[in-house]
């Protein structure tokens, strides 16, 4: 195991034989309840905070970056760069059972790529089936992997995500195997789960967005990493904070990509 990774006390062993066999073949894994109630409201205050500061500038760190496709969506509302917004935001990329995960997924040598928020507004959300690399993948050698902590209940009538399940094992992205991908897939399954959740997704396996029928934003943060040999879609080194690195462990700054300028 990764030294540092080590350090944090992460281990396969943090996963059921169960949950390691569901995460390799299903491609998506719910770990249940990771965030305490007492964390949830300070998460969600800490949010809506940060939209009262920044306004409609919310999310501005997501349109300098190249890496990411849908910077910008109508029908849902945008943070990005949480790393630097708050220690209530260190756990999304610190817990030793998520990378535990992460690492089933892309092997012991990954970063964070970005930690941003995503809200699925009233009567939107719908997104395509997608998957979160450009092209197919050939013998499991996966390059990113997303996890998504929930802020609020997930459940059909709120735009939970979708995913179908195996996707990540096939040759065919969901352009080149559907009519139209913002149909329903007859194999998808919605999300069910409770706010505190954490759902990691192998982000080879083809998901999305469903309509939020609500009259509430339907709340997510996903902390998304990638092969550590890969460009983030935050450049920590570009957005990076003396007061973050004053904050946070030599590991973590590690999982960042910023072990070489500590």
């Amino acid at each position: 195991m990764n030294e540092f990774l080590q350090r944090m006390d992460v281990s396969s062993d943090l996963l059921t034989k169960e949950e390691q066999q569901l995460l390799r073949i299903n491609g998506y894994l719910n770990l249940g309840k990771l965030l305490s109630d007492d964390s949830l409201i300070e998460i969600r205050q800490r949010v809506d905070e940060i939209l009262e500061e920044e306004g409609e500038n919310a999310g501005a760190e997501l349109m300098q970056s190249p890496s990411i496709r849908h910077p910008k969506e109508s029908g849902a509302t945008r943070i990005g760069d949480l790393v630097n917004k708050g220690a209530a935001f260190d756990i999304f990329y610190t817990h030793p059972k998520v990378l535990a995960a992460i690492s089933m997924v892309l092997g012991e040598q990954f970063k964070l790529s970005s930690l941003n928020y995503r809200a699925a507004l009233p009567g939107a959300g719908l997104q395509k089936l997608h998957v979160d690399w450009p092209e197919s993948i050939q013998n499991t050698d996966f390059m990113v992997c997303n996890s998504i902590w929930l802020l609020d209940d997930f459940f059909k009538e709120n735009g939970a995500t979708r995913v179908v399940p195996g996707t990540h094992l096939q040759s065919a992205l969901p352009a080149e195997a559907m009519d139209d991908p913002m149909d329903s897939h007859p194999d998808e399954k919605i999300i069910v789960a409770e706010a505190g959740s954490v759902v990691i997704f192998n982000s080879h396996t083809w998901h999305g967005g469903t309509t939020n029928h609500t009259a509430q934003p339907r709340r997510a943060i996903h902390s998304y990493f990638c092969k550590r040999d890969q460009v983030q879609q935050t450049n920590q080194r570009q957005f990076i904070r003396k007061g973050t690195l004053e904050r946070i462990s030599t590991e973590a700054a590690y999982l960042l990509g910023l072990k070489e300028v500590l």
